[in-house]
């Protein structure tokens, strides 16, 4: 135990002087306002901000959750995968209940599943939404594409990125905005492309 005490003990001799780490919202610069000085102390900071919001409305945009499982029961998917059986499709391609719990501890030393943990706010209000809803129009061409197999997925990638490429290259703007079509699409298609290519590489290494 004094061992270890000792770890946590600042050495007597060391003469060294450790710059100072405060952080400032007005980034140190004199002509920025001062936020303790300008700010009332109740909503100083996110954490008291949230705070006085929810005392204020309960049920205001910053706090609130997207409710996952009742959109979930409410649009009937998991009916709607066992009519599709997307599963029995999943397990035709390889992957079965043994191989999925074998991936939990190296999808952790990757991890990702720490990644998920730490934020779950982000994931639950800006992911889930996006996956749930969509869903629906989603699932059949999920099954229609595990039909097929890993291929499926491959030209679902190169069809997604090709088509950004192709926005860029051609200098394609948004009309009224003049922002960069590729930039603007790539915000979905990079991600799609992604995510595509490593469900049809996952697939095939199921397979092998």
């Amino acid at each position: 135990l004094a061992t270890g005490a000792s770890a946590f003990t600042a050495p007597s001799q060391s003469t060294a002087v450790r710059p100072g780490t405060n952080l400032y919202e007005n980034f140190g610069f004199d002509f920025a306002e001062d936020q303790v000085e300008n700010t009332p102390q109740i909503i100083l900071g996110e954490a008291n901000y949230k705070k006085w919001l929810n005392s204020v409305d309960p049920d205001n945009m910053l706090n609130r959750q997207y409710a996952v499982l009742t959109r979930v029961r409410e649009l009937g998917l998991l009916e709607k995968t066992a009519e599709l059986g997307i599963l029995s499709k999943l397990e035709k391609n390889g992957l079965t209940l043994e191989k999925a719990e074998a991936l939990l501890p190296k999808l952790e030393e990757l991890g990702l599943l720490s990644l998920v943990a730490n934020n779950q706010q982000l994931l639950i209000n800006g992911v889930a939404p996006l996956a749930v809803e969509g869903a629906p129009l989603l699932l059949p061409v999920v099954a229609g594409a595990l039909d097929i197999g890993p291929a499926a997925f491959f030209l679902a990638a190169a069809g997604a990125g090709g088509l950004d490429a192709y926005l860029f290259a051609s200098g394609a703007e948004v009309p009224f905005l003049g922002l960069s079509a590729g930039a603007v699409a790539g915000l979905l298609l990079i991600p799609l492309t992604a995510v595509s290519a490593g469900v049809g590489v996952a697939l095939g290494s199921l397979k092998n």
